[in-house]
């Protein structure tokens, strides 16, 4: 586990990111596996309707198989869009085998632009995360800024076990409610 005290929060960041992407290929198809039946059981157990997902990007947990099946099963799903820089995100709908566009940053987002919806839990990939559930992202505050706005919808915040680290929140990070791992 890493702490803060030998790293800045851009040093652990930039620490983790590459310990991420020295995961084997089968580790991690593996380790999606694993996550992605905890997020479906997760989702049946909260009876949860409707998921803003992400599309995975820089070795995040993927977890496209998985989101097939919560589509199947009848779950809502859409993805993040950055309308504004500095802004809250704002949620497409979106399902499995919808026209892509690449967005500003590179990242598939939908075509569509008509179809726009508060889901009522957001899956949040971590670059890391602590044990009072807060994560660090990439650094822009897209998701903190989201989670200030009301109603706050439920967060699950999704990592690789080895992404725990020992940081202290800053005062603007929100604390996920759950963190799955594959452990």
């Amino acid at each position: 586990m890493h702490t803060e005290a030998a790293f800045s929060r851009q040093d652990l960041r930039k620490s983790l990111l590459q310990k991420r992407r020295d995961i084997t290929m089968n580790v991690r198809q593996q380790w999606d596996r694993e996550l992605g039946e905890k997020l479906l059981q997760y989702c049946r157990q909260q009876q949860i309707t409707s998921l803003a997902v992400y599309w995975p990007i820089r070795g995040e947990p993927d977890l496209q198989a998985t989101y097939a099946a919560l589509s199947d099963a009848g779950v809502q799903l859409a993805l993040p869009l950055v309308l504004v820089r500095q802004q809250p995100l704002q949620f497409l709908s979106w399902q499995p085998g919808d026209t892509m566009l690449a967005d500003e940053y590179g990242i598939p987002v939908p075509a569509q632009r008509t179809q726009w919806m508060q889901p009522a839990a957001l899956l949040i990939p971590c670059v890391g995360f602590n044990a009072g559930r807060y994560r660090l992202g990439y650094g822009g505050g897209y998701y903190d800024r989201t989670l200030e706005k009301t109603p706050r919808p439920l967060t699950i915040g999704i990592a690789y076990q080895c992404m725990q680290a020992d940081f202290t929140a800053d005062i603007h990070d929100i604390p996920m409610d759950i963190i799955l791992t594959e452990a």
